[in-house]
This record gives C-alpha cells, structure tokens and sequence, in this order.
C-alpha cells in the first residue's frame, strides 16, 4: 500500500511541475474504518468505509494554493495541478510560505519502534459486534442503570504518504480500535448519563468490553439525584477525564498561530513562570503505541521529545515553518495538516507531571469543594485567559464525595488557575495526553 500512495505523491509532484509550480507537496492518505452500534441486545447500526484522499499544495512565488480529491484517476491529478495554480496566481502574498530545507528533512526513522499500526487482521464484524453487546450487558447489569444509549466497537486503519518537490518521501500506517458505552439512570426529567470507552492502537491491549460496560454504569449511577451545589468561591478537583482540557487551552494559548497574531494570554509569557515550580509539560511525538506519535511532521521536519514547559517556566512556542518565519524562530516539528489545508502547528503526545497522592488524598486536602466529573459549553477569552464552563460531578464534604451535582457554572483565570494546580497520580500511561487529576485553589462556583 506505501508504494501506491507513494506513487500518487509522485504523480502530483509531476503534474504540479507540468503545470508550472515553483514548488509543491503532496500526501496521499488510504482509510479504512469499520462501525458497529448494539441497542437493547440488537444491532443497530453497521458502517464501513474505504477510501484514498489526495491533496496538492503548490507554490507560485509567495503565494499558495491547496487542492484535494479522492479520486485518483490520472486526468483528475492533471487538472488538480492545473486549478491549483491557477488559484495560486490569484492567492496574496505571503513571505513565510515555504518548503523547508532539504538540510532539515527527516532522514532516518524507525517506524516499528513507534508500533503505530496492529499487524493483527482486521476484525471481523461479527467480532465488534459481540465487543459491543458485552459492553451494554455488562452496563445494564448495574444496579441502577435503567437503560444503555449506544454501546459501539469499531476498528480503523489509516496509511499516509507525504512527499515534496524538493526531496522529501515518507508514509507510515496507524491503527486504531474502540469500543465505548453510554448509560442512563432514572427516567423522564430525572434521566442522568454518563460513559466509559477505551481507544488503543493495538487491539490486545484494550480493556474488556465487560470491564468498560461496568464501569459506565458504574459512573452513570453515581450521578443520579444532582443537587445544584453552593454558589461562592472554592477548591475544584478536576478529575482525570476532563483534566486534560485545562492543559489543552494552555496548549492553544501558545500554538505559534495564536502568538503570530497577538491573540493569546501567554504572548507575553516566554520564560515566565506558568505552572508551579515542580511541574513540567513535556511533548514526544516518538512513544510508542500512542496515538499522537509520528516520525516526522507535515513539513518533512524529523520529531522529537522537548519539554514545553519545564519547572513551571514556558520554554518555547508551537510552531510550524511559516509560524517559525513570522516569529523569528525555528520549527519545533508540529507542522500538521490533512489533504485540503496548508500545514499549521499542533501538538502530538503530552506528558504533565504527576503528584505523589491519589484524588482521594488531594479530596480529603480539600475539605469542602467540588469534584468535576463533566463539563459541557466553554467561554474562553483567548487573549486574556478568562474561564467560564458549565460542570457537573460529585459535592465534596469532609473531604469525601458526599452527593452528585450538576448545573453548575466554574469560573476564573486560567493564568491564575493554572499556576495553582496540584497534580494526582492517576494519569493513564497510554493516552496521548497523560494529564492526572488536577486540584484548582479559589474558583468561583455559581450554583444555588
């Protein structure tokens, strides 16, 4: 399969060349994507796709024009070149587009070190379908869980190839399998629903549907009865399932497109302290069997592990080549992109330090306060970092969960919240984002 989408990214190449490029990339991604969704013990959606995209970036000058289809007939590669420089001549110009240095490529990588792709067959239906069946079963016989929404199982599989006119040629495959299950409590207005799902590369490494079923009723019932908690200002436990999210609006406020345009709360923020002193946000696109690991970036760049930031104080932007050249800068390799969009900077596998005590622990420092198990809507002003969600999860009295809340609204600074944070020790080691259970000192709650 590499070797026919190879031979597509050369083809582009040819045809942009003929057409009059300056310049050009080119990617070929080939997908696979099997569904399978069970109701009431029945099945009731199956879904499987196959396919191959293509896209075509070219350059005339300054000035860029994309292109893609996903059909690979020879006559649509020759007029895909043709539009595509066509619309570049008609682009702005703009003085940081670019390929990158044959110098800078990627030269040698390992793909099966990163073990990104299952050699495992592909599932057979019949066999995501009973993944799935077990799940709802497993949920339904919680006591408490009065009905299973959706319970599902699917496995995809997904090669790219990306090449340029100036040297570059690279793919590699990833797979991917899930199985997820959603549960509901109570009936009419009283209905609560909460969920648990498992995402792997590898398919012997996931949990048990019947350790995923419970584990959704489980959460599901644990909801059921909310109160709206006290509205004033206190200690929020964010737990390890939405915990990354506060990590992630860190993540968007230091992407070099944010920082190119002065819209970020951290453009001023290089070398200052973000996080507490103990605490250090490390990227690396290079472990393996992770999701968000690969080789080399959109731009040919090669990846590697560096620390976002370390002890607290914010070492670096996420950049790509253009955001690196609007800045001054160099790439850091985070150039992204799928077949239609030029590249833009984005961030693989993430690592926050852990703490030494479990959320039980950080719970009984807490006293009063409130444990976020969900969180629906976001207000986020991304040039000064203020933070508005609605959440729900469990009051925490005494140091212990006490009763399920909902309809509740936290609010702060992530500037200041974020340099309040204190780390748990649950982080999962397999997700691409390994963020614990974080504690959030003095938010304001609006309850009741």
């Amino acid at each position: 399969m590499s070797d026919r989408l190879e031979k597509l990214t050369d083809a582009l190449l040819t045809a942009a060349r003929k057409a009059g490029a300056d310049s050009a990339d080119a990617m070929a991604v080939d997908g696979t994507s099997v569904s399978i969704d069970v109701r009431a013990g029945a099945l009731e959606h199956a879904e499987r796709s196959e396919g191959i995209d293509i896209g075509l970036r070219v350059m005339i000058g300054q000035r860029q024009a994309c292109v893609s289809a996903s059909d690979i007939n020879p006559d649509t590669i020759t007029q895909m070149a043709q539009r595509a420089v066509a619309m570049a001549h008609e682009a702005p110009v703009d003085p940081t587009i670019g390929l990158a240095d044959p110098e800078q490529f990627a030269r040698d990588w390992d793909i099966a070190a990163l073990e990104l792709a299952d050699p495992a067959d592909e599932p057979a239906p019949a066999l995501l379908e009973d993944a799935a069946r077990r799940a709802e079963a497993a949920a339904l016989a919680v006591d408490g869980v009065a009905q299973v929404q959706s319970a599902s199982a699917g496995y995809g599989r997904r090669a790219i190839h990306l090449a340029t006119s100036n040297g570059f040629s690279g793919g590699y495959a990833r797979t991917d399998n899930a199985v997820s299950c959603v549960a509901i409590t109570g009936t009419g207005a009283g209905m609560e629903r909460d969920y648990y799902g498992d995402y792997r590369i590898f398919r012997a490494d996931m949990d048990s549907p019947e350790t995923i079923g419970q584990l959704a009723g489980e959460r599901t019932v644990a909801r059921a009865n909310p109160r709206q908690p006290k509205t004033g200002a206190y200690p929020v436990l964010f737990d390890e399932r939405v915990a990354s999210s506060l990590i992630g609006h860190l993540v968007a406020a230091i992407n070099g497109t944010a920082i190119a345009r002065g819209a970020s709360w951290l453009r001023d923020a290089m070398g200052a302290q973000v996080l507490p002193a103990g605490m250090s946000l490390i990227e690396n696109p290079l472990r393996p069997r992770t999701p968000g690991s690969r080789p080399f970036d959109a731009e040919g760049l090669p990846t590697q592990k560096r620390a976002i930031i370390r002890a607290g104080e914010l070492t670096g932007w996420t950049l790509d080549l253009a955001t690196a050249r609007k800045l001054g800068l160099a790439s850091t390799a985070n150039a992204q992109r799928g077949p239609s969009a030029p590249p833009s900077p984005g961030v693989s596998n993430l690592t926050l330090t852990q703490g030494s005590k479990s959320p039980a622990d950080l719970m009984a420092e807490m006293g009063t306060g409130l444990w976020v198990t969900s969180m629906i809507g976001s207000t986020i002003n991304p040039t000064t970092g203020d933070y508005s969600r609605g959440a729900s999860g469990m009051w925490i009295e005494n140091g212990v969960p006490a009763y399920p809340v909902n309809e509740c609204t936290i609010a702060g600074n992530l500037r200041d919240m974020l340099r309040t944070l204190t780390a748990a020790n649950d982080a999962r080691a397999h997700l691409s984002r390994q963020v614990p259970s974080l504690r959030v000192e003095g938010l304001t709650l609006a309850g009741s």
